[in-house]
């Protein structure tokens, strides 16, 4: 199905460190071992599809295309969940039907969702990346048959989400936190109420003084909060899945 249409592989998951991203990355090798593997994100918010599905679009929005995305956040790994197939512009993705894919494949123009109904002869109840996705992978590269079944976008789980989520949806290794608002969502004079404080807009961190928080249009066209040369998720106590709230409101006097 994929077959000289992707020229690399991307691997997205919740993973973090530990033994199982090295396995998905020495099978692909060993199978398809033309196909460039990398490691675009592997600390995606654990067991979160449903956070983790408004940071998908953005992650993609500035990639080459011809590329293969392997998406696993999957809480329910082993159970009835469907296995999808997205096509979205250049990108293809591939992951589980728990919302992880929905916001692409609704945003996606031209885009079409097949379900995957071929399974391996062998796999394990637990490590479906390794015995479900990388298995499926392979064969798609190689254009042998996935049983791909035909999917409406709007059929998915998950494709009843709002477009932006006012939440904190990903904490980077800097304690910058990203929402679910997409910079087009908010005005550029708003202010965003989280964790007890009032934040105005900066364009970039150097122009608040060192400590002080704010919100910005970050690279990937999302609203994140952060704090000069500090940790935003430190000074406001937040993480992913905390709520955020756009306020017009005047800060307290104090």
């Amino acid at each position: 199905m994929l077959a000289g249409r992707v020229a690399r592989i991307a691997l997205l998951t919740d993973f973090g460190v530990g033994p199982y991203v090295g396995q998905l990355r020495l099978l692909l090798g060993a199978e398809v071992p033309d196909c460039p593997v990398v490691d675009l994100i592997h600390d995606l918010p654990a067991f979160r599809p449903d956070l983790a599905a408004y940071l998908l679009p953005a992650l993609l929005r500035d990639l080459p295309p011809a590329c293969l995305h392997l998406c696993i956040v999957d809480p329910g790994v082993g159970g009835p969940r469907e296995v999808l197939l997205v096509r979205a512009g250049g990108h293809w993705l591939m992951g589980p039907d728990n919302g992880l894919l929905a916001l692409v494949a609704r945003r996606a123009t031209g885009g079409a969702v097949w379900r995957l109904d071929w399974r391996p002869p062998r796999m394990s109840a637990s490590f479906h990346g390794r015995d479900l996705f990388v298995p499926l992978a392979v064969r798609a590269l190689r254009g042998e048959a996935l049983g791909a079944v035909a999917r409406a976008p709007d059929a998915l789980v998950g494709a009843d989400w709002p477009d932006e989520r006012s939440a904190i949806i990903y904490c980077d290794h800097y304690g910058n936190l990203m929402t679910g608002l997409r910079a087009e969502a908010v005005a550029s004079g708003a202010r965003i109420r989280a964790g007890g404080r009032l934040l105005a807009r900066a364009r970039t961190f150097c122009e608040v003084p060192p400590g002080e928080g704010f919100w910005y249009v970050n690279a990937f066209g999302l609203i994140e909060l952060a704090v000069n040369q500090g940790s935003a998720a430190r000074v406001l106590g937040l993480g992913p899945g905390d709520p955020v709230d756009l306020s017009t409101a005047d800060p307290p006097a104090t």
